[in-house]
């Protein structure tokens, strides 16, 4: 296994908090939109960066694992995580699921090509979008229905799945994930909670101490301005910081979720133009250090709260 990256240690008496490495944390110049969203950086030197980088999981897009598949398995996969640490697992990102006719049967290839690659991997959960093409409220029952199935699906891969709400998106808002997941009502479906789009939609951090912990299945820590920029999609991939060199309130942003109960690692989804076009090493060095400098601030601040690794 390669050697690690010293980061900044924790203060005598503080745990070491377990970070996941998101798929854009170890990209390169790879982004979410179109054209772009391929990695150019091989596997097997994000997988030795993410390691030597301090973290504990790993993040993979559909758009990367397609082409890494031409040439080794889901068990060479597997063992690559499995040689450097990286026991846990993120995969993303299902879209269209909850449609019907050609768009469905598309969506539901990606659906058993994911389930299939998290049952082999072990992954704890797959991501899954929100409608970003309309922005009209969903028809909670329909959508509670769809992400039920979804997470029966997911459990008999032993995984689960994690709905993303975005400001932007139909789903824009904390208590409206939260009430579809909950409608759905099950243990395999959850939701990712990042605190860009919790500052974006103009909700307190603070308030997210009372999140019911049990629906969260990811967290994701980042910063940025407190003025969007342009469009707010754009915006969102483009214009991201490290934690602690924006103005997001970062630090209550992770007491509340440490007083809400998460023990769970802390996924790191830093989508700037200045950070992707860093060497892979360089950039997840700086990442490491700012988001542990962060998360340890919260710690005290959340009074000690135990995290678990």
């Amino acid at each position: 296994m390669p050697d690690r990256i010293d980061a900044e240690p924790a203060a005598p008496g503080e745990p070491e908090l377990p970070l996941l490495a998101t798929c854009w944390a170890t990209a390169g110049d790879a982004v979410p939109l179109p054209g772009r969203h391929r990695s150019p950086v091989p596997m097997r030197t994000r997988i030795e960066a993410a390691a030597r980088a301090g973290f504990v999981g790993f993040g993979i897009l559909d758009h990367d694992l397609h082409p890494f598949l031409l040439d080794h398995s889901l068990a060479d996969l597997r063992s690559m995580l499995d040689d450097h640490g990286l026991a846990y697992v993120e995969l993303e990102f299902l879209t269209r699921w909850w449609t019907s006719g050609p768009e469905r049967a598309e969506s539901d290839r990606a659906r058993a090509f994911l389930l299939t690659a998290a049952e082999v991997l072990g992954a704890h959960h797959i991501k899954v979008a929100p409608d970003l093409d309309d922005t009209s409220p969903p028809d909670i029952g329909m959508w509670a229905e769809q992400f039920h199935a979804l997470s029966v699906d997911a459990a008999r891969h032993g995984t689960a799945v994690a709905l993303e709400f975005m400001p932007f998106a139909n789903v824009a808002t904390l208590d409206l994930a939260l009430e579809i997941a909950e409608a759905a009502d099950h243990e395999a479906g959850g939701l990712v909670i990042d605190e860009w789009h919790i500052e974006r939609s103009g909700l307190d951090p603070v308030s997210l101490e009372t999140v019911p912990i049990e629906r969260v299945l990811a967290v994701e820590i980042d910063d940025g301005r407190q003025e969007a920029v342009g469009d707010p999609y754009d915006d969102t991939v483009l214009r991201r910081l490290i934690p602690g060199q924006g103005e997001f309130r970062t630090v209550d942003f992770a007491a509340a979720l440490m007083r809400a109960g998460w023990r769970q690692p802390w996924g790191t989804e830093i989508l700037s133009e200045e950070y992707r076009r860093r060497p892979v090493d360089e950039a997840l060095e700086e990442l490491v250090k700012g988001t542990r400098e962060q998360l340890h601030l919260a710690w005290r601040d959340s009074n000690g709260a135990p995290i678990v690794k």
